[in-house]
């Protein structure tokens, strides 16, 4: 049997299930120096948000194999210390999915029904009926912005309540969208047809503000919003000045983008529901969050992989001294084909050509889907998980091997099939650094070093470069390489350009108003 410490209060359901195998200690409040002490002799730790597992603290527990929080965000743990030493990091990031669900549909409700402005009204004496008339949700559309985890459970129960519902996530397959009974559709169309729009989207450098003034100029008039993700989701101001217009007939938020908000105009709107980030507090979310964090311990207690490891699970060292060097790779063309394709996400073949073929490449694989995942789900995907959430999300993973490459003493082809076709990317590694050979039907080699790749396709003609050289440099935007690759002299071409600082969209608007510019598109890595 092996030591478990609680260091943060946890739901007594969970506290059983490691007592039915493990010894368990509740040892709540402990200061930094406390845990420090205590932590000597524990194989397992439990926190929530409140402890802190620091590097020391970490260094100071030669028996640690697992750490786990009790909830989702990991940011009170050091996961690269935890890594270093082998400590497997799990969280539980399913447990409060049905809580955040409902307390969602109890905002579109609510402010359906002006519940909690009748509700102060009577409080105070007064009796305003006929100010208070709301709408019925039946036979409203609901638009659904983002088909993960929450905003699949929103759908379920919309379905029943006999809404049309409307959905926007590029990366779900449409099958997984109709078994929802959602009709998957591009934002434009979402915005314009939604009577009610729900927000479920993690926060991303690329959703920060995925709703703000020209989305909700594009909404439906009076249209009813509600946020329970993420505070930085929506533009408060934006929406602030939308319900003052009477653009947006009402809005519900739980999340704000600073926690808790100091926005007194939006808060005291009289169009407007706030709660104070109530999303996962239920009695039940709570119990659920300790059972899967304990669980989790006792998975990699047993010594067998859990589903909700958070950092890099361990790979032996026969298997890593051959694909290791090629995990980069795989992850890397993942990241970039994600965010150069286009049209509704349907599958994914993985091809492996040269030495890696021989071996097996389910590891590979999971990296790959780490680089695609990770900018599109809330969950943090590691190679543990990403087989698995890809499966939750309806994506269809193959794989192609052949021993031999006819270029390349290894070579690994991504196609990112769509509802608009598909996209092909390969890559290999040399000189210890990963190689981007190819884009669709270009050839190419380009070491994508830098923190912004611009892929630019356009009509190979003279002075193409100094025209995209130009731009970035009267607007300061540094050139760490460029790299071209065409079908022909002066015939179709791709340019992939490698950039040291943020290309703001008005630039590059100026790069695809460039004569014989077909598209451009800026990628972060």
């Amino acid at each position: 049997m092996a030591q478990i410490l609680i260091a943060d209060p946890i739901a007594q359901e969970g506290i059983n299930i490691l007592s039915r195998e493990h010894d368990v200690d509740v040892q709540t409040g402990l200061s930094p120096p406390e845990l420090k002490k205590a932590i000597v002799d524990y194989a397992g730790l439990v926190v929530r948000s409140k402890t802190k597992v620091t590097a020391e603290v970490i260094e100071a527990a030669p028996n640690l194999q697992v750490i786990g929080r009790a909830g989702v965000g990991v940011d009170n743990i050091d996961l690269a210390a935890a890594t270093g030493r082998g400590i497997s990091v799990v969280n539980a990031p399913t447990g409060n999915t049905l809580a955040a669900a409902e307390h969602t549909f109890a905002l579109m409700l609510a402010l359906a029904r002006n519940v909690p402005q009748a509700n102060s009204s009577l409080r105070m004496g007064e009796w305003r009926r006929q100010d208070f008339v709301g709408v019925e949700v039946r036979n409203k559309t609901l638009g659904i912005i983002g088909l993960g985890k929450v905003g699949s459970e929103v759908a379920r129960r919309a379905h029943s309540f006999q809404m049309h519902l409307l959905g926007y996530d590029p990366y779900v397959p449409p099958e997984y969208a109709r078994h929802l009974n959602v009709e998957l559709v591009d934002m434009d169309r979402l915005l314009a047809e939604s009577d009610f729009i729900t927000i479920h989207t993690p926060l991303t450098s690329s959703t920060n503000c995925l709703i703000g003034a020209s989305e909700l100029a594009r909404m439906k008039p009076e249209v009813r919003i509600i946020n329970a993700a993420r505070g930085g989701l929506l533009d408060e101001e934006a929406l602030l000045e939308a319900l003052n217009q009477g653009k947006v007939s009402g809005a519900a938020l739980d999340v704000f983008s600073q926690e808790p908000p100091r926005n007194e105009a939006l808060l005291t709107h009289p169009r407007i529901i706030a709660t104070p980030h109530l999303g996962a507090s239920t009695v039940e979310a709570q119990v659920e969050v300790a059972k899967e964090v304990a669980e989790q311990l006792l998975l990699v207690l047993k010594g067998q992989p859990a589903q909700h490891t958070v950092n890099a699970p361990f790979v032996s060292p026969e298997v890593h001294a051959v694909l290791g060097p090629y995990l980069q790779v795989a992850s890397t063309l993942g990241s970039l084909a994600i965010q150069l394709v286009e049209g509704q996400l349907q599958s994914l073949t993985v091809i492996y050509e040269g030495d890696i073929a021989e071996y097996d490449t389910a590891i590979l694989k999971d990296s790959v889907l780490v680089g695609l995942l990770g900018a599109v789900t809330e969950e943090r995907v590691n190679l543990v998980n990403a087989g698995l959430i890809a499966k939750q999300r309806g994506l269809q993973v193959t794989e192609q091997k052949s021993a031999h490459s006819d270029q390349y003493n290894n070579l690994i082809t991504l196609e990112l099939h769509t509802s608009t076709g598909a996209m092909v990317v390969a890559g290999t590694l040399m000189r210890d650094e990963v190689h981007l050979v190819r884009i669709n039907r270009y050839w190419l080699d380009a070491v994508p070093s830098s923190p912004y790749l611009l892929f630019i396709e356009h009509i190979d003609r003279p002075g193409m470069i100094g025209a995209v050289g130009s731009i970035t440099g009267e607007n300061d935007v540094n050139i760490s390489f460029m790299e071209v690759g065409r079908l022909q002299v002066r015939g179709q071409a791709t340019m992939v350009v490698g950039l040291d600082d943020p290309m703001p969209d008005t630039v590059l608007a100026e790069v695809r108003a460039i004569p014989h510019v077909r598209s451009a598109r800026l990628v972060k890595l």
